[in-house]
């Protein structure tokens, strides 16, 4: 069993990333785990001066990223970057070492000539805290929102049939190592 913890940068409660995000969980294969990190808004400004130890979103994440053998990642994109409070989640990551080597990647489903800052921010810090990032399981699968049903979930095969893919690489990348 590989478990893959998703984790949305996005805090908006329709947010299309989530969305994404609970269709790569629903289609899952049989063999992969998939859980979640939600306390993104709970977790508290980073603070190179305080451990965490005395926040449970802190500790909580710790956890998570701890009992993970690979994160997949889908973030919005804020005034041209990863929105403050993803940025700040993985703040958190950092003197905890939690993304070391570990194999991660991400969904970019923003629309065409959208998401860049962000991919380019996210690939920037992902090399910084040592994480495991292979660009071709990085994927790019716009999503629109009329595409997200009532459920939740990503209808479109062009979707399904690419974070399916992106899933089985980064549970085989996982794998590895």
């Amino acid at each position: 069993m590989t478990a893959v913890l998703l984790i949305s940068g996005s805090t908006r409660s329709a947010s299309t990333n989530t969305a994404a995000l609970r269709t790569v969980a629903a289609i899952a294969p049989e063999g992969v785990e998939t859980f979640w990190y939600d306390g993104l808004s709970e977790l508290p400004a980073f603070s190179p001066d305080d451990d965490g130890t005395g926040h449970p979103s802190v500790v909580a994440l710790h956890e998570h990223m701890s009992r993970a053998d690979a994160v997949l990642l889908c973030t919005p994109e804020y005034a041209g970057t990863l929105p403050g409070s993803f940025k700040n989640l993985l703040d958190w990551t950092v003197g905890a070492a939690d993304l070391y080597e570990k194999p991660t990647a991400f969904i970019n489903v923003a629309a065409q000539g959208r998401g860049e800052g962000a991919a380019t921010t996210l690939t920037t810090v992902l090399g910084y805290v040592g994480a495991i990032v292979d660009p071709a399981i990085c994927a790019r699968l716009p999503v629109a929102r009329d595409a997200v049903d009532a459920d939740g979930l990503v209808t479109t095969p062009e979707f399904r049939t690419g974070a399916l893919a992106a899933l089985d690489l980064l549970v085989r990348q996982a794998a590895r190592v």
